[in-house]
């Protein structure tokens, strides 16, 4: 089974899209904060790459948003 283009990562991908957004982040802002290149961030907000659990809480926390908070937006939205 290919989980990268399910409904839940779909919407997964959103809500880290509006999370950046809403921090008036752009993905190289985001990208620098993680030491990373930007091209990582699209891949994961294109849907092109998936993202692990550290990953997840790395992003949550470059964002300045704690990783618990996502997860209950993520439930909210099901």
């Amino acid at each position: 089974m290919q989980t990268i283009r399910t409904t839940q990562h779909r919407a997964l991908v959103r809500l880290l899209i509006r999370a950046r957004r809403s921090k008036g982040l752009r993905q190289i802002d985001l990208a620098r904060r993680l030491h990373q290149q930007q091209s990582w961030i699209a891949r994961i907000e294109s849907g092109q790459r998936r993202i692990d659990v550290v990953e997840f809480i790395r992003l949550a926390r470059a964002m300045d948003l704690t990783p618990s908070d996502l997860l209950k937006k993520i439930e909210r939205r099901r």
